[in-house]
């Protein structure tokens, strides 16, 4: 299956890149070819052409709770991306983890998005074994 890792930071973006990169590499070894898309540079980019989609995302400020409002962007321009299988991940940093979490996830399935799973992921070894795990086809 194809499946698409976009991610969104507000800093450099070093962490979410590991983050990606490790689930990636628990999804292809289930055989599933992997793209990993920077949300920020791509905007505009469509994905409605693949099988599963998978967001990460870091809060917007330390206290967290909310997420860059390049997500809603390149979800709005994304292409037809209602009833799409996902997956939503932040990295484990600031505070407040979980309403930013949240609100990842409700601007997913604001869009249609069908949640499958949600995650606070701690280290790129945590998102391989997650990656492993999660249910694409």
């Amino acid at each position: 299956m194809k499946v698409c890792i976009a991610i969104f930071y507000t800093g450099n973006g070093h962490k979410l890149n590991q983050l990606a990169k490790g689930l990636a590499k628990g999804m292809q070894g289930h055989g599933h070819q992997v793209d990993i898309i920077d949300g920020v540079k791509e905007q505009g980019r469509k994905i409605s052409f693949y099988d599963y989609i998978a967001m990460g995302t870091d809060a917007v400020t330390v206290t967290g709770g909310k997420i860059p409002s390049s997500v809603k962007e390149f979800l709005g321009q994304s292409g037809s991306i209602q009833g799409k299988r996902c997956f939503a991940f932040i990295n484990k940093g600031g505070l407040r983890k979980n309403k930013t979490l949240k609100a990842l996830m409700d601007a997913m399935e604001h869009e249609g998005m069908y949640l499958k799973n949600s995650q606070v992921i701690t280290s790129s070894q945590e998102a391989e074994e997650i990656g492993k795990r999660l249910h694409i086809g």
